[in-house]
């Protein structure tokens, strides 16, 4: 069982103000790099469970909101997606693993290797990974949609997720729209990793 990264490993330095931090995962043909949780100024989780390594589901998700599409702004949004997840709906942390921004920005939630809160009776087999936006109309960044690719290559590479993992979209495994119709019929692009 690969044990999960603290917050903060694997940090390198960046260029640029909002990249001051970012956490790096991946192999020499693939790699992503990750904001971490001190970097946008997630607040203390309230515990941590080991998510069963590795993950062999990955469910795809939209945060439902406005899409971000700088650093700045998405950051904004996963203090506030953050708040409600840990104070209207009494979750540990906020729900993802990951989410990514309109600008391709992949942003550390809970994380590698931790449980979630994104899909109800899946959480201890999966990874959650949302697109920051609303896409019921909009379609998905080419951006968003490869460093998503990039983050499941890695997650393989690095032993967190099985390499025959199932992608669905979390609409297959409850009642809701999300992620989207139009982010739900893009999902066999994300497939073919």
């Amino acid at each position: 069982m690969t044990t999960p990264p603290e917050t903060g490993s694997f940090i390198r330095q960046l260029h640029g103000p909002l990249h001051s931090k970012a956490s790096e995962y991946g192999g020499m043909a693939q790699t992503v790099t990750i904001v971490s949780r001190q970097q946008w100024g997630a607040v203390a989780p309230k515990s941590r469970a080991a998510l069963k390594d590795p993950a062999q589901k990955v469910v795809i998700h939209h945060t439902a909101n406005p899409s971000c599409k700088d650093q700045k702004e998405c950051m904004n949004r996963l203090l506030s997606i953050q708040r409600v997840h840990m104070t209207e709906r009494e979750f540990d942390d906020i729900g993802y693993n990951f989410l990514v921004g309109g600008d391709g920005t992949v942003y550390e939630g809970r994380g590698w290797g931790v449980v979630g809160a994104h899909a109800k009776r899946h959480n201890h087999e999966s990874l959650g990974i949302a697109f920051m936006g609303n896409f019921k109309v909009d379609m998905p960044s080419t951006e968003a949609m490869s460093s998503v690719k990039r983050l499941l290559q890695s997650a393989v590479s690095q032993g967190f997720l099985n390499p025959k993992f199932t992608l669905v979209g979390h609409r297959d495994l409850g009642q809701t729209e999300c992620p989207g119709g139009q982010l739900y019929a893009a999902l066999p692009q994300l497939r073919g990793t």
